[in-house]
């Protein structure tokens, strides 16, 4: 069976982590101490840069990021991100496309936990303990830059983009692995499971050619049909499919699966199976595993929504969504409760 592992593993996969600061997931830029050219909300926006050529605004020219003044005394620029889903920082991409004679020479990247829904007037004072998680590096303009952070295992919920003297960022992604407050686990409630800002994550896929399975996992509907999981045209045997690590080990109740957006391209059907690794070596083997059936083959309906309940109670870790033959999927929700 033909793998894609969707977890970091070299220099820059670690990209395929989700990105933690993300508006989708309640990510905001709450704080800095210049945004004269550019506003800081743009830090974060989920869209690639863009140029407009010829475009001005009254306070210069119309740029796609965050952008400070020349600065004209000593010290150095600074935002502050709230992310959406708080976690361990993996890697960071500082993107400065189309800032090409204005973009910081160095930046750094400083982080804290912070307990609560703290002001920005709160972030900003002295009451913050600030870690370093990216020490200074060398930025180059007009491009990704890439920085894996080294091994560490503490959970943030802020980073301070600092830039080193002044300039423009368009973007900053923050990749890593959610780590939920464990309060929503422990309350007698319904959670979905497999939910991106509850820690759930695709761990392994058989293709992603045209959309990272990720998004399956995104809070709120899709908003088109490259806000989903899609795989290219399979013109051998066999099917495709997805493997979700849960947030937490739990029982599933009911299942929702949509299609929205796939209209020409929903598959004809879709499987779901599980399994609980905590009864082996508490280790995921996608190529051993033993898969029990939760839902059985069932025929979808493209750009629509899906709707199981009543599934056998099974305590699971894993989940693997199997789709035939291939095709996209926009949304898959797994409500249950974490076992404990």
């Amino acid at each position: 069976m033909r793998m894609t592992v969707v977890s970091a593993s070299d220099a820059h996969s670690f990209t395929k982590l989700p990105d933690l600061a993300a508006e989708r997931l309640g990510g905001a830029v709450i704080a800095a101490n210049d945004d004269f050219f550019a506003g800081m909300e743009n830090l974060i926006k989920p869209n690639a840069p863009e140029w407009r050529e010829g475009e001005y605004t009254d306070r210069g020219k119309w740029m796609d990021g965050w952008e400070t003044r020349r600065r004209r005394t000593p010290g150095h620029d600074w935002a502050i991100v709230r992310l959406g889903a708080p976690g361990i920082v993996r890697g960071v991409v500082i993107d400065t496309s189309y800032f090409t004679g204005n973009y910081p020479e160095e930046a750094s990247i400083d982080s804290a936990a912070v307990a609560g829904s703290p002001s920005a007037n709160h972030m900003v004072s002295e009451q913050v303990q600030w870690k370093p998680l990216l020490p200074k590096s060398r930025l180059e303009g007009n491009t990704l830059n890439f920085f894996p952070v080294e091994a560490n295992d503490r959970r943030v919920t802020h980073l301070r983009l600092n830039i080193f003297p002044d300039g423009g960022v368009a973007r900053l992604r923050v990749h890593g692995e959610v780590v939920p407050d464990e309060e929503i686990f422990t309350a007698l409630r319904e959670i979905d499971l497999a939910a991106l800002r509850n820690g759930g994550l695709v761990v392994a896929c058989s293709d992603m050619h045209y959309g990272n399975p990720q998004n399956m996992l995104l809070p709120g509907k899709s908003t088109h049909m490259g806000d989903g999981w899609e795989t290219k045209r399979r013109r051998g045997p066999g099917n495709d499919w997805a493997v979700v690590r849960l947030a937490r080990r739990g029982i599933i109740e009911r299942i929702e699966l949509d299609t929205d957006h796939f209209k020409g391209n929903a598959p004809g059907s879709c499987m779901i199976e599980c399994c609980d690794v905590s009864r082996t070596n508490g280790v995921f083997d996608s190529e051993h595993a033993v898969w029990s059936e939760l839902l059985p083959q069932t025929p979808l309906e493209p750009h629509a929504q899906h709707h199981w309940e009543g599934i056998a109670p099974m305590p699971a870790t894993h989940v693997r969504l199997n789709i035939y033959p291939d095709g996209g999927v926009a949304r898959l929700r797994l409500f249950g409760r974490a076992e404990r």
